[in-house]
């Protein structure tokens, strides 16, 4: 057993060096990180022992993929996708089965064995599947939303396929493997068939109640301590002991985990949650990839190379075939179908446990069970591989099929037009005038007591510090076509604006300014337009003002008027001398004398009773120059 540093090691400069290179020619970080595990493999160079412990806790990534996968879907569009999940999902998983098992009867095999080789090849791979679509940028749209449909019945039929497969058994089972790998952990398993339902269904509803009841309250108060990293602890807590009693129960912990993340999608601390466990799950499917490229048994790949390509490739083309006739029949377009059964055509990770499952109980031998362990593993190598040739023939088909574009538009279920930071008194009126006109937003604030006032009167608000690029990202920044700063605090805004500015070079930056300084300061830091917080409303009062002091409220809105074009005229022709302290005092001094006579002369032209257009800024603003100029040349 090697050392734990000296494996560390192994594994992250296998994947510093395979991964950018992968990347840089076009093969995708997956296949980079496969390659990487082929590399450093008992089978190849040998740089690392057993995979068993670091497969399990690599496995760990899987979960925490589902759970922000969860996160992501709420349970309305849930429901919304009960066509993709159990129509689609359900269909592909039958007809996959009886595909595979028809072609295995007629190769000699038994029916029952048939049967069950179909069940477990029926699999996809989780992991591989989303990680490819997200770098491709079809995760979010119609594409990602059927294999996720897809995928997600697949983890729910590994439910009743533990209960199926060992009636499949034609095999005495050998001694040693009498108890399946994935049940090895299940502390029910002992129990009558009705009281294993009732503990699953108590564990769904522990995790439902939980959710719902007791993990908002746990948040809500670690959130007011301010401590980042006991929040992503408690992130991390949940994750784990979700996953930890649905392996008690005998279900997947990835399924449990995925529906902790549906149960909290609704949460205040939702964006916080996302971009807190987003780095943990980079590095742990990382390493459960390499984990996955070390377990391909080369020997078997040399030994019977022939067999081994036979069997990957027919198993990728059925499932192929099979996905995209289902996909046309339930209505996706040619070149849709055609993605999505590329994306699906390759062997899932749940194939592993299944396999080592039907072992022990008889069902499948070991020698047929290590040759479809290294055609699942080749398989899940390839799929990057399968996207990247399939992409090139799609580019050169028939101009009449119908090109997919990455589902990225702003107009796109649960993408936002617009990120507001901060929603107290001045953040909440220009969020609810977008909204009132049909604008889709998503809300970031940190003060936990103004979420819950604001979430008691029905208003979505995330918990979150906005000035965090990876909160942003996670709100959908990179998509938005605009970002609200309504921040309280000065520096934090300068710093929101600067930050994203960089980031996000091509969204638009409205930002909330304390006072002309402040303002000058968020537009040198990269902000397309600035509004001081009190200016509107001093201004509003003011002319309210005059009309109590006897103007008619024409000749009050036309001052105001007048004074609100002055005053910004003012502000853009002192911005170039802004930071020259001596020079600004001067600019401002002068500024305000020309302010005060110009307005002097409007009152004394303005006689009582006369009527004009007050709204009329133009003619104010030609009236301003010819003052001006009076003014200059006096």
């Amino acid at each position: 057993m090697q050392p734990f540093l000296t494996q560390t090691l192994v594994y992250l400069g296998a994947a510093v060096i395979s991964v950018p290179i992968a990347k840089r020619v076009g093969l995708g970080s997956v296949l980079g990180y496969l390659l990487a595990g082929v590399a450093i493999g008992p089978y190849a160079l040998s740089l690392v022992g057993q995979q068993a412990d670091v497969m399990r806790f690599a496995e760990f990534g899987v979960v925490i993929l589902l759970f922000l996968i969860g996160l992501e879907v709420q349970p309305s569009s849930l429901w919304d996708m009960r066509k993709a999940i159990f129509g689609l999902g359900g269909a592909q998983v039958v007809g996959t089965t009886v595909a595979i098992a028809g072609v295995a009867v007629l190769l000699g095999l038994p029916w029952q064995t048939a049967v069950a080789v179909g069940l477990v090849l029926s699999m996809s791979s989780t992991a591989i599947v989303l990680q490819t679509l997200d770098e491709k940028g079809l995760r979010q749209g119609p594409v990602g939303r059927a294999a996720f449909g897809v995928l997600l019945l697949q983890d729910l039929a590994v439910i009743p396929m533990f209960a199926l497969l060992p009636l499949l058994a034609t095999v005495a089972p050998p001694i040693h493997a009498a108890a399946a790998e994935g049940h090895a952990a299940s502390l029910i398993g002992h129990l009558p068939t009705w009281a294993q339902g009732l503990a699953v269904l108590v564990a769904v509803g522990a995790v439902v109640g939980g959710g719902r009841y007791l993990v908002r309250p746990l948040f809500r108060f670690i959130a007011e301590a301010r401590l980042r990293e006991i929040f992503t602890a408690a992130a991390l807590l949940i994750v784990v002991g979700v996953a930890s009693l649905m392996q008690v129960v005998g279900l997947s912990p990835a399924l449990g985990a995925f529906l902790a993340g549906v149960v909290l999608a609704e949460s205040e601390f939702r964006r916080e949650l996302e971009t807190d466990i987003e780095p943990f799950r980079g590095l742990l499917l990382g390493l459960f990839f390499i984990t996955v490229g070390a377990g391909v048994d080369l020997p078997l790949v040399a030994r019977q190379p022939l067999t081994l390509l036979a069997l990957v490739l027919g198993l990728m083309s059925l499932k192929f075939l099979v996905m995209l006739g289902l996909a046309r029949l339930f209505g996706a377009p040619t070149r849709a179908a055609a993605t999505v059964a590329t994306a699906l055509a390759q062997g899932g990770e749940f194939a592993f446990v299944l396999l080592s499952f039907t072992v022990g109980a008889g069902v499948i031998g070991a020698p047929l069970a290590a040759l479809l362990t290294a055609a699942v593993a080749v398989s899940m190598a390839l799929t990057p591989v399968a996207m990247v040739l399939y992409e090139r023939v799609a580019a050169a088909v028939d101009a009449a099929m119908p090109s997919i574009e990455p589902d990225t538009g702003p107009f796109d279920e649960g993408e936002p037009d617009i990120i507001i930071a901060g929603f107290g008194r001045f953040g909440q009126i220009t969020g609810r005038l977008l909204t009132a006109n049909g604008f889709r937003s998503t809300v970031l604030d940190s003060d936990i007591e103004q979420i819950e006032l604001l979430r008691r009167f029905g208003r979505r608000v995330h918990y979150g510090d906005a000035t965090r690029l990876d909160l942003l990202r996670a709100a959908g920044a990179e998509q938005a076509k605009m970002l609200i700063v309504a921040l309280d605090d000065r520096e934090k805004t300068v710093e929101l604006v600067e930050k994203a500015r960089k980031a996000f070079p091509d969204i638009i930056i409205l930002a909330r300014a304390w006072d002309r300084r402040h303002a000058y300061d968020l537009l040198a830091n990269g902000a397309d337009v600035v509004e001081r917080e009190t200016f509107e409303g001093a201004l509003a009062l003011g002319i309210t003002a005059l009309q109590k002091l006897g103007f008619r409220a024409h000749r009050a809105t036309r001052a105001g008027a007048f004074f609100r074009r002055h005053d910004r005229r003012s502000f853009e022709e002192l911005r170039p001398v802004y930071g020259q302290e001596e020079a600004y005092i001067l600019a401002s001094r002068d500024a305000a004398q020309t302010m005060d006579r110009l307005m002097a002369a409007d009152l004394e032209r303005m006689r009582p009773g006369e009527v004009g257009n007050p709204w009329d800024t133009a003619s104010l603003d030609e009236e301003w120059r010819e003052r001006a100029q009076r003014e200059g040349a006096d």
